[in-house]
């Protein structure tokens, strides 16, 4: 698979905007700037491929890429951002519940969540309706980076414990150090090329 022939497919809010290619597509869900677009960028070499704000929030859309004609990627909105308005969470966790539940999409689903903190609430809450819709999928912890290494494994336990999954469903990533790119692409390949 060719990482550096990628292409912004398009913005959906719902169902009828999503592509209708039917390649295998990996979703990726988790809190607002937990990192989804900078792990993408990573992923495929890119700086600013996926935009990277600082500010929390900011996708409001279902954002569609393809890699090499092989594989979709689907960058979902952040979720449990409180600076919103109520009627705007509605409408994002609308936005991901079509998504999720439109079976022919999220081939595999990668659930982001911050290394540095114990899965939140909403974090809990999304791994369990992605386990009850029986797709395939893998919890990536991100910015382990930031995390001192003397705390480094308690923290990641502290992050780990509370899913309740398996070792092999858990990748520590970080976007600035490229730690968990080659697993994330592995599972990529994989997934394109029926084996996943």
């Amino acid at each position: 698979m060719n990482l550096h022939n990628v292409e912004f497919l398009v913005s959906a809010v719902e169902r009828k905007q999503y592509p209708k290619n039917k390649l295998p597509e990996i979703a990726m869900v988790g809190r607002s700037n937990v990192g989804k677009s900078s792990m993408i960028n990573c992923v495929l070499n890119r700086k600013n491929f996926a935009r990277v704000s600082s500010k929390p929030g900011k996708t409001v859309t279902i954002n569609f890429y393809n890699i090499d004609n092989k594989i979709n990627i689907a960058d979902l909105p952040g979720y449990g951002y409180a600076k919103v308005s109520k009627q705007e969470k509605d409408k994002w966790g609308d936005m991901i519940n079509e998504y999720l539940e439109n079976e022919n999409h999220a081939s595999v689903i990668f659930l982001l969540v911050d290394s540095r903190h114990a899965p939140s609430e909403d974090d809990l809450m999304m791994l369990e309706w992605i386990r009850y819709s029986g797709r395939p999928f893998y919890v990536v912890a991100t910015k382990v980076d930031k995390i001192k290494p003397s705390v480094k494994e308690e923290t990641i336990s502290n992050c780990f414990n509370p899913l309740g999954i398996e070792k092999d469903q858990f990748i520590e990533f970080s976007s600035e150090k490229g730690t968990g790119k080659e697993e994330i692409i592995k599972i990529m390949e994989d997934l394109s090329a029926g084996y996943c």
